[in-house]
């Protein structure tokens, strides 16, 4: 039983065809809840557990699984958008007509099915209206900077795009030292949460006549260590980063059919260029310690939520999400 879900740009990117996904669906991803019932030979979880469910799975045997170096299990269904069960089912129906899941996990609905490779048992004291954000937007920022990047202190940082997902980045910078955070967004009214999640600076790109990475670069002398791009768009990635030994991590989903060029000194002369899935977490791991972390007043979750609505409004949520709201 969903308990709560947050929106994500991801959820939307679907209904404007910028991530590919097999129709009808139920969206959703980012979400905690109370277990039902289990099937046949699940031992990890059983009913009454609170749980969060996991858009990357961690099934524990594959070579993702197995590397102490990634976390996108092959069990997932990001790249693919099959739209179904591991198994090549779907649980949903409606009027006898087949609907499909949504990267594993369908949590716009009161009830969904995952797979126990793609569910996490958390704190039974947990509040589940806050901690679903530990299920993508939370995570997937945060673990950009000290998982990904793993920022060191005293170094500068810039991240693009300043939703619940930017955001994060900047709390995940601030946590790991970043002694500069430069915050970027077309959207001004952002900046005031950004100061107060750490951010040392706020840039609005419309201010200048200029492209971003060179004001950025104008005032950081070199470039920064490391750049956080979390908008889902192509230009501003490289560019932006120190020449020699910047890291430029791409953490929101790339729109579909979209294709970058760029100039291959960018990365000759040092420059690393690199993706993070869910925060670089191993999810059924990481997301019951992050949930704990949040327990322990390690980070905060409420800055990140702008308004709590019932679900028949969800509607209204989108459309406050579309207007930078």
């Amino acid at each position: 039983q969903i308990v709560a879900t947050g929106i994500c740009r991801s959820d939307d990117h679907v209904v404007t065809g910028g991530l590919v996904t097999a129709f009808p669906v139920i969206l959703g991803h980012e979400a905690a809840g109370v277990v039902e019932s289990v099937g046949q030979g699940v031992t990890s979880i059983q009913p009454g557990d609170k749980v969060i469910p996991l858009f990357v799975p961690q099934c524990g045997e594959c070579s993702s699984c197995l590397s102490t170096k990634g976390n996108l299990c092959s069990k997932n269904d990001i790249g693919f958008g099959t739209g179904l069960m591991p198994d090549g089912t779907t649980r949903f129906t409606c009027k006898g007509k087949a609907i499909h899941h949504f990267i594993g996990t369908s949590t716009f609905t009161e009830y969904t099915v995952v797979h126990e490779s793609a569910v996490a048992k958390i704190d039974s004291a947990a509040p589940l209206e806050k901690v679903c954000l530990v299920g993508c937007g939370f995570s997937t920022g945060y673990g950009a900077a000290v998982q990904t990047a793993k920022v060191e202190p005293g170094s500068t940082c810039a991240i693009f795009g300043l939703g619940g997902v930017g955001l994060s980045v900047v709390m995940g910078c601030k946590a790991a030292g970043a002694s500069r955070i430069i915050a970027v967004d077309i959207n001004s009214d952002k900046f005031a949460k950004a100061k107060e999640l750490g951010a040392t600076d706020c840039v609005n790109p419309k201010d200048f006549k200029k492209p971003v990475h060179e004001v950025l670069i104008e005032m950081t002398g070199c470039g920064v260590d490391y750049s956080f791009e979390v908008i889902g768009c192509t230009e501003t990635m490289t560019a932006a980063c120190q020449y020699n030994y910047g890291v430029s991590v791409i953490v929101g989903v790339p729109p579909a059919a979209q294709q970058i060029t760029f100039d291959p000194m960018l990365l000759f002369t040092g420059r690393t260029w690199k993706g993070s899935v869910f925060g670089g977490w191993k999810s059924k791991d990481s997301v019951p310690k992050l949930v704990s972390d949040y327990m322990k007043k390690k980070f905060v979750l409420d800055p990140l939520i702008t308004h709590t609505l019932p679900f028949t409004k969800i509607n209204e949520g989108f459309d406050l999400l579309r207007t930078g709201k």
